[in-house]
């Protein structure tokens, strides 16, 4: 065999399977079998073989890109200006598009016109698509036109996804605020559509209920204002809470200013732990105490998993939700 970078070619005679089969394997695509599929991805591993995207992009007239994709009920352009974690997403993906000459292509959709808008953003795919927060039922339709994509999110078992630990980092930001004294632990949950909120509500539960605690407990939009007014409803009806588990650090900052602005101090009568480590937790009065998501580290997790071309039906990396102590909770580190 010759010792010239191998092709397409070598990959299908040592797999035994046509070229074509070769192709539909490396490309994720349909119509073949899983033995044949291993004995493909064997073959490109041997080989060190690394499709040719550039060539493909230039026979499809097509620019190289990694789609990114976000379905959401904001205003055009709000997702992005409001949102810390959609920026922490393009920040961890856009060092390494520099690095292989690739453009990032962002889409919003709204829900009521996604599933369409979806389908014909799959037809255009090159290097591949990152879903930011795109809802199951979605996400298993993408994938099947699609097979070149990978969530951020919880998702459908079929879609590929970079997964965090939501149940056990809101178990950890409940359990946390136990150990500090507190017994009337209150929670602002995210959107029930929301795979990740999801999560933090059921880790939530599971914590409450090993700790024998009461469930006082609120949905909310993930925005400040969200967080302000669902913390203004349960002072309401708990005036007597003395902790909050919030789903977001965005959400949990409109939650220290209601707050305050009830004439509750934090840390020393509400105690208040976030989820995320956005710029959000940093910029409150005091600064949050929140579950660390990895969330730049994911995104740039996903990028490399397409640019490999080996991405697996179902496949699944974990993260892990880590705890970042600051002064909301009492503790006087450094921010």
């Amino acid at each position: 065999m010759s010792r010239s970078k191998p092709t397409i070619d070598d990959v299908a005679r040592m797999a035994g399977v046509s070229r074509a089969t070769a192709s539909r394997v490396i490309n994720n695509a349909p119509g073949a079998s899983n033995p044949l599929r291993v004995r493909v991805h064997e073959a490109v591993a041997k080989l060190s073989y690394q499709p040719n995207e550039a060539a493909r992009a230039l026979a499809s007239g097509r620019p190289r890109a990694v789609d990114v994709i976000a379905v959401t009920c904001d205003p055009p352009g709000g997702w992005l200006g409001s949102n810390p974690y959609y920026s922490r997403v393009l920040a961890g993906m856009m060092p390494l598009m520099k690095g292989v000459g690739a453009q990032l292509r962002v889409h919003a959709l709204s829900p009521e016109t996604a599933a369409e808008a979806l389908d014909e953003i799959a037809a255009g795919v090159t290097l591949g698509a990152v879903l930011t927060d795109v809802p199951p039922a979605l996400a298993a339709r993408f994938h099947r036109r699609c097979r070149r994509v990978v969530s951020l999110v919880p998702t459908a078992a079929t879609v590929p996804a970079m997964v965090a630990d939501n149940v056990g980092g809101a178990y950890a930001a409940v359990t946390e605020l136990h150990r500090l004294g507190r017994r009337r632990i209150a929670a602002v949950h995210g959107p029930a559509i929301n795979t990740c909120a999801a999560d933090r509500r059921i880790g939530h539960l599971r914590a409450i209920q090993q700790l024998g605690l009461a469930d006082i407990s609120t949905d909310a939009p993930f925005t400040r204002e969200a967080g302000y007014h669902a913390a203004q409803r349960l002072l309401e009806q708990h005036p007597d809470l003395d902790a909050v588990f919030v789903a977001c650090d965005l959400m949990a900052a409109g939650v220290v200013q209601a707050l305050t602005a009830g004439g509750q101090r934090v840390p020393e009568d509400v105690c208040v732990i976030g989820f995320d480590d956005s710029v959000a937790a940093i910029c409150t009065n005091p600064p949050l105490t929140t579950m660390r998501l990895p969330v730049e580290e994911m995104a740039a997790a996903a990028v490399r998993l397409l640019l490999s071309g080996t991405i697996m039906s179902g496949q699944r990396q974990p993260f892990p939700a880590e705890l970042v102590l600051r002064q909301s909770t009492g503790h006087l580190t450094a921010v």
